[in-house]
């Protein structure tokens, strides 16, 4: 419309300086300021009429091009671009966004949890074309996306048990709505990022019931650890009264009578020669040893 209201009005301030044109030529001055007046105006309507041959798309968007019901499927990608002036534009943005959600959904067993998760995506931008022309004012948001993130929220969440998700298996959730989610809305040109979950509140009842199972599972690992420990040291003791014994028989057997009295005589020997002084009274003592009686 603003394209031919400018190309409107450089026609007609054409036509009122041509006109204007003659009567200064026929020696009529007062028609002088009226002809310089229709030329300016003439020059500012043919440039603001050729400006409507381009237009900017912002950086992170792409532009479509409705030419009275036309939807043309190529995208025009952002800078300055030349289009037909009585074509629309329609800008849509391509760059990433986030949508926060705080819902009570059903665990497995039927209990209510908070759930608080965020959803990342942005628009294909080989599908805006697309999206424009099947989405009721290109509002796929609010249209799509949205109610299939809460619905698939819920409905994921339904297949996991409430005692898991106070686990690892959190990741696992946020994972599986996710995949189900782009599965769902990649075809009509979202593409879906990631879903991190923010929060998920148990039932306290719950919480408490699994924080105690925690502390029982913690104190029978810790006593398995001592009675492990108490029995590795059993076992070493075992093992070196063995020994002591094993020794003691090897000894044992290697000693025999004939030794002893052999080691006798070479103790009395020993003594013999000593420099203290003893009296030695042979073969009076226990199996024929001899008796030192020390003198000092």
């Amino acid at each position: 419309m603003l394209f031919i209201f400018a190309l409107v009005l450089t026609v007609a301030a054409f036509f009122v300086w041509q006109s204007a044109a003659r009567k200064v030529k026929q020696n009529n001055p007062a028609f002088q300021s009226v002809r310089t007046g229709s030329l300016v105006v003439m020059g500012i309507a043919a440039i603001f009429a050729l400006t409507q041959f381009f237009t900017q798309v912002p950086a992170g968007h792409v532009g479509v091009i409705d030419f009275f019901g036309i939807v043309s499927e190529r995208t025009l990608p952002s800078g300055i671009n030349v289009v037909n002036p009585f074509a629309r534009v329609i800008k849509f943005s391509i760059q990433t966004k986030e949508h926060k959600e705080t819902m009570e959904v059903l665990s497995r067993e039927g209990l209510t949890i908070g759930l608080e998760i965020s959803v990342l995506y942005r628009l294909n931008p080989d599908s805006a074309a697309r999206v424009y022309k099947t989405v009721a004012g290109g509002d796929y948001e609010t249209i799509i996306l949205i109610p299939q993130f809460r619905s698939i929220s819920r409905a994921v969440t339904a297949s996991f048990q409430a005692s898991a998700l106070y686990s690892t298996e959190r990741d696992q959730l946020g994972l599986a709505i996710q995949e189900e989610l782009a599965r769902i809305v990649a075809p009509r040109g979202v593409t879906i990022e990631t879903t991190p979950l923010r929060n998920v509140a148990l039932p306290v009842q719950l919480t408490e019931a699994i924080e105690q199972k925690q502390k029982a599972d913690q104190e029978s690992q810790r006593m398995e650890f001592i009675l492990t420990k108490e029995k590795q040291e059993a076992d070493r003791k075992r093992i070196e009264a063995k020994g002591i014994a094993d020794f003691q028989t090897i000894v044992a057997a290697g000693i025999s009578e004939q030794l002893l009295r052999w080691k006798g005589i070479e103790a009395t020997e020993k003594l013999a020669g000593s420099p203290n002084t003893k009296v030695i009274i042979v073969g009076a003592g226990k199996d024929g040893l001899p008796i030192i009686l020390d003198t000092n």
